[in-house]
C-alpha cells in the first residue's frame, strides 16, 4: 500500500463526510492557516453574540482582549472558561459580556465544518474533520482508512495533543469531544489526556444497538442539536480529577428517560443498569439537571449505608466541588431540608428515616410535606423493602421516587416480608398498567460485557471433600448434611490456604491485583485468617492478609434470598457485641497496624470505620501510578463487608466459600469485573463449593436473556485451542525465530506483529488458569521469549523511524504493557550477576558464556529493561569481575549507577546548556508526580534565552531526553 492510496481513502470518507454534515446544518469553511481561524473566531462571535454588540462590531483591540481571555489554563480550566461569559472593556468603555457557547438554548449556536486545519507545533500536522460551534474548534474528527485499527486513530491524537494542540492561543485546546473513525467503526471520547484507548464508545440506540458506520454515527450524534447537548448537558467536568468525563449512551438514554418523568409526570420509576457501569455518575447528571428545574423543590440522592454515604458523597463531590455537604447526623439533614440555598442533598436511607419519624424533628420538616422532593435511590433493591419506602411516600406527599439498581428483584427472586412479596417493578411502578411495569431503561450484564464497560467473568470450582477412596463428593451430598464440623474442617480449610497459596500469583499477575476472600461466617474466617498467619510463619508464603468483619451477635448467611445484609457503622456500638469476635478482630487489627504503621481499633464505632476506610483507600490506591508495593493488601478476607458497592479496579480476583445466589452473587462477583487495562482481560472466580446452578441461574435472571456463556469465560481448553491455532498462523507468516529477519518488506512485518501480538494476548489469559502448563502449548517458553524478542526490536526500529503516518508498523499497537515481567527488578539482576561471577571465577568458561547469553536475552525481553541494557552490560564488561567477593556486588552495582546517573546529567546539562541544580530539581518533580515538566520550569533552566522559533523543538527535545533518562535510571526494572 503506497502513501497515495492511503491518503486518496482517507480524502474520500473525509469528503463524503464533509457533504453529509453539510446537510446536518454545518457551514463548510476553509481554514488553512491560522490566521483564517483568528478571522472566523471573530466573524462567529460577532454573529452569536449580535443582540449584546448593539451592532458594532469587534475591534481589533477588542478581539485581542477576547484571545487573550480564551489563551489561559489547561483544557479542564478552558471547558469552565467556554460554558462561561467573558467580559471584556470595549473602546468606549462600556462592559461587554461574550458569551462562547448558549448552554441553555444548545440549538442556537453557530455551526461549520471545516477540514486539514494545520497547526505548527513541535511537528507540522493536519487534522482531519473539525467541528466549530461559534467559531471555536469543539469537537476534532479523525480519520483512517478501512482496515487499519481504530486505536491507531486514537494515538495520533495523543500525539497532536503533546505536538501542536497548544499552539495558536491554544484554541485546540477547546475541544470537548474527539471522534475515531475508519468508516466502519466509529468512537466517541471526552477530551482528556489521562485515559486509555478503554475510555472510547460506541454511540447506540436507545436498546443498546451499536451505531458504528460513521454515516449513521453522523446522523445520530453528530447532527448539530444532538452534539451541542451533548456538550452543553452531558460533559461532567471531574473536579477533583480535573478532567472532562463525557456520558456513554446508556447513561445518557437513562438521564433522558428520568428528566422527561419528571417533566411531564408525577410518576416514578427505576433504571436497571448492570453494576460496574458507572450508576454514580448517571445518577449524578440526573440530580444536577434536576436541580435547575424550577418546579423541583429539592433532589435528595438516597444511599444505602454510612460507607456508601461516604464514598457516593466523595464521588459527587468529585463532579462538582461543594455539591454535597455530607450529613453526618440527623440535625444536619434536618438543617438542609429546611435550607432553602441547598437544592442537592446526599444522605443514607436510615438518617432520612430518622428525619421524618422522630418526633423532634417532625416541626422542621412539616413544612416539606407538599413540596415537589424528587428522590434516587442508589441500589434501591437494599433499601426500599421495608418500612422506610411507605414512610417517605406517607410523608411527602408529592415525592417523585426513582430507583436505580444493578440487581432488580423479580418474582423469581423476591423475598417475602411484613409487607408481602414485592417486587422492584411494584415499588417504582405502582400505578402503571401491568404491561409498562418496567425499567424506565435496562442496561444489563450482557450489554456491559459486549460494549467492554465490564469485564466477563472466569469461574473456576475447586473440589474440596474427598472419600476414603479418592472419589469426590458431589457438593449437595455434603449440603445435605449441612454442617459447620465439615465445611470448617481442619483438613479441608488447609487444602483451600494452600491452594490460595499455590495459585494466587497467576490469578493475580504476580500479586499486581488485589483478591478477596468471602467466607460463610465469623468462625470460619477466625480459622482461614489463622491458618494463612500460621503458614506465613513457616515460610510457606509472603501474602499480606488483611480482615474484616463485624463483631455484632452473628455475621452469618440468614439472608435465603441472596440478598447481602452491610454493616451500618452509625448503629454498632448500640449492638450486641460478641466478645470473642470482638477479641479476634483486635488482634487482626493489631497485625495489620504492625504491617502498615497504622494505629487502629475497635474501641468505638468511630476507630473501626476508620479501619474500614484505611483498608478500602489501600486497595484503591493501588490503582496510583506512585502506589508503594510496600502499601499493598493481597487478599481482603471478610464475610459480607465489602462485596457490595465497594469499587476497586485493581481488584481481579474473588475467592469464594459461601453461599452466593441471586444478586448477592452478581453483586459480589462484579468486584473483580471493572475495567482497567489490556493486562486484566478478565474477572477471576474461583468456588470452593459448588455454585454452579446459583451461578446459571443469577446470570440468566440478570441478563435477560438467557446468554450466560457470554459472561462467563470459555472454558481453558478453548483458549489453549485458539492459542494452538495462533502458534501455527505464527509459523505460517516466520517459522523459525530467525525466519522474522527474513521479513521481506513492512507489509510481512505487521502480519507477523499481529499474529505474535494475538499471542500474547491469549498467553495473558491461558496464565490465569490454575491448569495452565507451558507443555500444553505448541511453543517452548524460550521460543515465546525469544519470538518477543524480534517483536519488540520491531517495535523499537519502528520506534526510532517515526516516521508518523507512513509506515504501516505505526498502525498497530504493539500493546507492551503485557510484556513486563513483574519478577525481574533490581535484586534479580543482582541475583544473575553473582551467579555469573561465580561461574567466572570457578572458571567455568562454557556455563559462564551460558550465562551471559541468558542475561542478555532477559534483557531483550522485556520493554522496560532494554533502557537499561546497554548500561547493565557495561557494568558486567567493566565492573562486576573487579570485586573483591560476591557479597561487594551489590555496593558497586549501587555505586556505578550513580556515577552513570550524574554522568548522564553532566552531558544532558552540557548538551542544551542548562543548570543542573534547576534540571534535577525538575526531575524530582516529575518522578514524585508522573506529571511532565512544564515549558516554563524548562525554560527557566537554560542559560540563555531561546529565539521564539526554537522554543518548541528545544522544549520537546528536553523532555524527551528527561523522559529516557527517567526510563533508564528511575523506572522500576520490570513491571
Amino acid at each position: 500500500m503506497g502513501g497515495h492510496m492511503n491518503t486518496q481513502s482517507e480524502y474520500i470518507l473525509e469528503e463524503e463526510l464533509i457533504k453529509q454534515l453539510s446537510t446536518l446544518g454545518y457551514e463548510r469553511v476553509t481554514l488553512k492557516t491560522q490566521k483564517d481561524l483568528y478571522a472566523n473566531l471573530k466573524q462567529q462571535l460577532e454573529k452569536h453574540n449580535h443582540d449584546k454588540l448593539k451592532g458594532t462590531p469587534l475591534s481589533e483591540g477588542e478581539f485581542n482582549k477576547i484571545l487573550n481571555w480564551l489563551d489561559k489554563g489547561t483544557v479542564f480550566e478552558r471547558a469552565k472558561t467556554l460554558r462561561e461569559k467573558c467580559r471584556i472593556k470595549r473602546d468606549d468603555d462600556s462592559d461587554l459580556y461574550i458569551e462562547f457557547i448558549n448552554k441553555h438554548e444548545w440549538c442556537q449556536n453557530q455551526y461549520q465544518v471545516t477540514s486539514q486545519v494545520t497547526q505548527e507545533g513541535s511537528y507540522k500536522n493536519r487534522y482531519d474533520v473539525t467541528l466549530l460551534i461559534n467559531g471555536l474548534p469543539l469537537v476534532q474528527i479523525e480519520l483512517k482508512r478501512r482496515g487499519i485499527e481504530l486505536k491507531e486513530a486514537f494515538n495520533q491524537i495523543n500525539r497532536y495533543q503533546r505536538h501542536s494542540f497548544w499552539a495558536n492561543s491554544g484554541l485546540f485546546q477547546y475541544v470537548q469531544l474527539f471522534v475515531i473513525s475508519n468508516g466502519v467503526n466509529t468512537k466517541y471520547y471526552a477530551n482528556n489526556r489521562k485515559q486509555s484507548f478503554k475510555h472510547t464508545f460506541f454511540w447506540t440506540d436507545e436498546n443498546n444497538n451499536h451505531i458504528t458506520q460513521l454515516s449513521q454515527f453522523a446522523e445520530a450524534f453528530l447532527e448539530k442539536c444532538q452534539v451541542s447537548k451533548m456538550i452543553c448537558k452531558y460533559i461532567v467536568l471531574h473536579e477533583s480529577d480535573k478532567v472532562l468525563m463525557v456520558l456513554r449512551p446508556y447513561q445518557y438514554y437513562a438521564v433522558e428517560k428520568l428528566i422527561d418523568k419528571v417533566k411531564t409526570s408525577r410518576d416514578n420509576g427505576y433504571i436497571w443498569h448492570t453494576t460496574g457501569s458507572g450508576k454514580t455518575l448517571t445518577s449524578f447528571k440526573a440530580a444536577q439537571i434536576l436541580t435547575s428545574f424550577p418546579k423541583v423543590h429539592k433532589v435528595v440522592f438516597c444511599v444505602d449505608r454510612a460507607d456508601l454515604d461516604y464514598q457516593t458523597q466523595k464521588e459527587f463531590n468529585s463532579f462538582s466541588e461543594g455539591s454535597v455537604d455530607g450529613t453526618t447526623n440527623t440535625n444536619k439533614l434536618v438543617k438542609q431540608f429546611t435550607d432553602p440555598n441547598t437544592k442537592l442533598i446526599v444522605t443514607t436511607i436510615q438518617k432520612l428515616n430518622t428525619a421524618i419519624h422522630k418526633q423532634k424533628h417532625l416541626s422542621k420538616m412539616e413544612t416539606l410535606k407538599d413540596k415537589r422532593v424528587v428522590f434516587i435511590f442508589d441500589e434501591c433493591h437494599r433499601s426500599q423493602f421495608g418500612d422506610t419506602h411507605k414512610r417517605i411516600k406517607n410523608f411527602f406527599n408529592r415525592a417523585q421516587m426513582f430507583g436505580f439498581t444493578g440487581t432488580p428483584i423479580f418474582a423469581e427472586n423476591a423475598n417475602r416480608n411484613e409487607h408481602g412479596k414485592r417486587t422492584t417493578a411494584d415499588l417504582f411502578c405502582e400505578h402503571a398498567p401491568e404491561k409498562e411495569r418496567k425499567a424506565l431503561h435496562k442496561y444489563v450484564i450482557t450489554n456491559a460485557i459486549k460494549d467492554e464497560n465490564v469485564l466477563k467473568f472466569s469461574v473456576e470450582y475447586v473440589r474440596t471433600f474427598k472419600k476414603k477412596d479418592g472419589t469426590y463428593v458431589e457438593d449437595e451430598q455434603v449440603e445435605s448434611i449441612n454442617t459447620k464440623e465439615v465445611y470448617n474442617a481442619p483438613e479441608r480449610i488447609e487444602k483451600v490456604v494452600n491452594w490460595i497459596i499455590q495459585n494466587h500469583d497467576r490469578k493475580t499477575h504476580n500479586k499486581k491485583y488485589t483478591a478477596m476472600f468471602c467466607v460463610s461466617s465469623v468462625e470460619s474466617l477466625v480459622e482461614y485468617y489463622e491458618a494463612f498467619q500460621q503458614k506465613k510463619k513457616e515460610g510457606l508464603h509472603n501474602l499480606r492478609i488483611a480482615t474484616i468483619f463485624t463483631y455484632g451477635v452473628n455475621e452469618e448467611d440468614k439472608d435465603a434470598n441472596g440478598l447481602i445484609e452491610e454493616v451500618d457503622f452509625n448503629v454498632i456500638d448500640s449492638q450486641k457485641i460478641n466478645a470473642h469476635s470482638r477479641d479476634k478482630l483486635e488482634s487482626y487489627i493489631l497485625d495489620y497496624n504492625k504491617m502498615y504503621g497504622t494505629k487502629f481499633s475497635t474501641k468505638d464505632s468511630q476507630s473501626f470505620y476508620n479501619y474500614y476506610k484505611d483498608i478500602a483507600k489501600r486497595i484503591k490506591d493501588r490503582e496510583k501510578e506512585t502506589a508503594q508495593d510496600s502499601e499493598r493488601v493481597d487478599i481482603l478476607l471478610v464475610v459480607n463487608m465489602f462485596l457490595t458497592g465497594f469499587d476497586a479496579k485493581k481488584v481481579n480476583t474473588l475467592y469464594v466459600d459461601k453461599n452466593l445466589k441471586h444478586h448477592g452473587l452478581i453483586q459480589a462477583f462484579s468486584r473483580t469485573n471493572r475495567i482497567l487495562n489490556e493486562v486484566k482481560s478478565q474477572g477471576n472466580i474461583v468456588c470452593f463449593r459448588n455454585l454452579k446452578g446459583n451461578t446459571d441461574k443469577a446470570i440468566s435472571l440478570f441478563s435477560n436473556t438467557h446468554a450466560n456463556e457470554v459472561i462467563i469465560m470459555e472454558p481453558y481448553e478453548e483458549y489453549l485451542q485458539k492459542f494452538n491455532e495462533g502458534v501455527k498462523a505464527l509459523k505460517a507468516i516466520a517459522p523459525t525465530v530467525d525466519s522474522v529477519n527474513d521479513l521481506k518488506d513492512e507489509k510481512e512485518e505487521f502480519e507477523f506483529v499481529k499474529s505474535f501480538r494475538s499471542l500474547i494476548r491469549l498467553m495473558n489469559v491461558l496464565k490465569g488458569f490454575s491448569e495452565f502448563k507451558f507443555d500444553d502449548v505448541y511453543l517452548t517458553p524460550q521460543e515465546f521469549e525469544d519470538y518477543k524478542s524480534k517483536y519488540l526490536d520491531i517495535h523499537d526500529k519502528t520506534k526510532k523511524a517515526e516516521k508518523e503516518s507512513t509506515s504501516i508498523i505505526n498502525e498497530i499497537d504493539f500493546e507492551l504493557e503485557l510484556i513486563q515481567r513483574d519478577e525481574i527488578n533490581v535484586s534479580y539482576i543482582l541475583k544473575l550477576l553473582a551467579e555469573l561471577y561465580t561461574l567466572d571465577t570457578k572458571n567455568k568458561q562454557e556455563d559462564s558464556q551460558q550465562k551471559r547469553k541468558a542475561i542478555s536475552d532477559l534483557l531483550n525481553s522485556d520493554a522496560k529493561l532494554r533502557s537499561k541494557k546497554e548500561l547493565i552490560e557495561r557494568f558486567i564488561q567493566e565492573n562486576l569481575f573487579t570485586v573483591k567477593s560476591v557479597d561487594d556486588i551489590e555496593e558497586a552495582f549501587d555505586k556505578y549507577w550513580s556515577n552513570e546517573k550524574v554522568k548522564y546529567l553532566e552531558s544532558l546539562c552540557k548538551e542544551e546548556d542548562m543548570q543542573i541544580t534547576k534540571l534535577s530539581n525538575m526531575i524530582e518533580s516529575y518522578i514524585f508526580t508522573g506529571k511532565e515538566p512544564l515549558w516554563n520550569d524548562i525554560l527557566k533552566s537554560l542559560n540563555f534565552k531561546p529565539k521564539m522559533l526554537e522554543k518548541e523543538s528545544i522544549v520537546e527535545r528536553i523532555k524527551n531526553k528527561v523522559k529516557t533518562f527517567i526510563e533508564t535510571f528511575e523506572d522500576e526494572m520490570g513491571g
